[in-house]
């Protein structure tokens, strides 16, 4: 059953050139103890889309419809004092980026302790004990030592730990890790989601992984949802994604990815995504795709089912079921 339930949400941005709706109909759901990831290019809204769950929103952002339900109880419709408790206690954020997530001002046993009396009211020597066993869970060694240490004491590697342990020192139930590995090498990466992955199946925790890197997804994830333009153009579970891929973008986002099995030239896409001032009628795929039909460029594609729990928005599915048929 779906812990996190996001159905039909549609957000804009007031701009200089007026309102421009940013993202349309966007639906996904979270499950205890799974990984949901949301992959596209730079600018598809992924993250607009994480940030609407905890109504953490620019000014000029609206939403404009739609709903996000967590453990049954629209979010959306919450008092500002209820969604106070829920940030970091139930839904924690893992930010971007490491290197400007932390105040440089304060020790990381200070920020630790900060959260620590936000959202569970401990103090002294038992939130002490609390932030040091944070910093183990995440294995940052010589905890105690490092508990007094200064943000740029720490590597960027270690400086996602600490952000990790002020995500997980109030037990969330769900965790949206926002390109957790930008800014990391290879090695650490791997390090930072094999934490995840321990996280995810010793706390049931679910994760939201948002991310540009399919490599990272075929790895971790038990679910993807493609987006493109400010929609989800393909959801499927992660070994059918990889296995039986739909979407026209879909093909083409995995045919770009380099491949020790195939013995071939990447492919590009061409063209390059629409900007948020840009209105395309249709599918806002339709430019670039090899397989425009004419009825794409005037009318938006339902989304269809396309196999088990395989959903994709593209006219070459017409003759498959659509799920609000």
């Amino acid at each position: 059953m779906a812990i996190l339930e996001v159905k039909n949400l549609n957000l804009g941005f007031e701009c200089e050139c007026g309102f421009r709706q940013a993202l349309y109909d966007v639906s996904f759901s979270l499950e205890k103890g799974k990984m949901h990831a949301l992959v596209g290019e730079s600018g598809c809204g992924k993250t607009i889309s994480a940030m609407s769950v905890l109504k953490l929103l620019p000014k000029t952002a609206s939403i404009i419809g739609g709903e996000i339900f967590f453990d049954g109880e629209n979010i959306l419709l919450m008092s500002n004092s209820k969604l106070q408790k829920l940030r970091g206690a139930k839904i924690a954020l893992i930010p971007q980026d490491p290197m400007t997530s932390l105040n440089p001002l304060y020790t990381i046993g200070d920020q630790l302790l900060e959260v620590i009396k936000i959202h569970q009211g401990l103090h002294g020597t038992e939130a002490y004990q609390k932030a040091i066993e944070a910093l183990e869970l995440v294995q940052i060694p010589c905890a105690k030592e490092r508990f007094k240490a200064y943000p740029h004491e720490f590597s960027g590697g270690m400086k996602q730990r600490a952000i990790i342990a002020m995500a997980l020192v109030c037990n969330a139930e769900i965790l949206i890790a926002d390109e957790p590995t930008t800014a990391l090498d290879v090695t650490i990466q791997a390090q930072i989601m094999s934490l995840l992955k321990d996280i995810q199946t010793t706390r049931n925790t679910a994760i939201l992984l948002i991310t540009h890197d399919l490599a990272l997804v075929g790895e971790n994830a038990d679910y993807v949802s493609v987006m493109y333009a400010g929609r989800i153009v393909e959801s499927a579970p992660a070994a059918e994604f990889f296995n039986n891929p739909n979407h026209p973008y879909t093909h083409a986002l995995l045919k770009s990815m380099p491949s020790a099995k195939r013995n071939e030239r990447l492919q590009t896409i061409t063209g390059q995504p629409p900007t948020i001032q840009q209105f395309i009628n249709g599918c806002k795929f339709h430019p670039r795709c090899l397989q425009c039909m004419d009825i794409c460029k005037t009318v938006v594609p339902p989304v269809y089912y396309v196999g088990e729990n395989h959903f994709s928005a593209c006219f070459l599915n017409k003759d498959a079921n659509c799920p609000n048929d």
